[in-house]
């Protein structure tokens, strides 16, 4: 069985483990619950008849810029990029996050995951579009709260990869 490590990535608060919690447990907890250095998770799915064991590595968020540690991203086949529709901030971050990222492995597969869809947001349709409109990337809206396109998220990321 292939085995892919995914990274999820984002300043501190965007819903990272939830969105893990989400995929891996179907639950939601409401209480904040900050993640110390990486928590490793893992699924397999089924991709095109194929099973795949998906490693997600949740990497602690930081509150302003911050570098992710290349021993955390080193063999990851690609990452979630996750942003919150409700602080402007996070998608600064997050394209602070691709530029080191590139630095550090150009070309690393992502896809952009604006949560806390069931919440009212802060940024804009066309602020995200336009970010990332040079990468040529799905973009996908989700909410880790009530589940909206939380396996859509993971599996698109994943097919990407194969």
């Amino acid at each position: 069985m292939k085995s892919k490590k995914i990274a999820l990535l984002g300043m501190w608060g965007v819903g990272k483990t939830s969105l893990v919690q989400q995929f891996v447990h179907s639950i939601y907890d409401e209480k904040y619950q900050s993640t110390l250095g990486v928590k490793v998770d893992q699924k397999i799915v089924t991709i095109d008849g194929g099973d795949i064991k998906l490693m997600l590595w949740d990497i602690a968020g930081a509150e302003e810029t911050f570098s992710v540690p290349a021993s955390y991203i080193r063999g990851a086949s690609g990452y979630l990029l996750v942003i919150d529709g409700t602080r402007a901030q996070s998608l600064r971050c997050a394209m602070e996050l691709i530029s080191d990222i590139e630095e550090q492995i150009p070309g690393l597969p992502f896809i952009p995951v604006v949560n806390k869809s069931d919440l009212e947001w802060e940024i804009t349709d066309e602020e995200i579009s336009t970010a990332f409109e040079p990468f040529n990337t799905d973009i996908i809206r989700s909410s880790a709260k009530t589940g909206e396109n939380v396996n859509t998220a993971f599996l698109s990321l994943a097919r990407k990869l194969l």
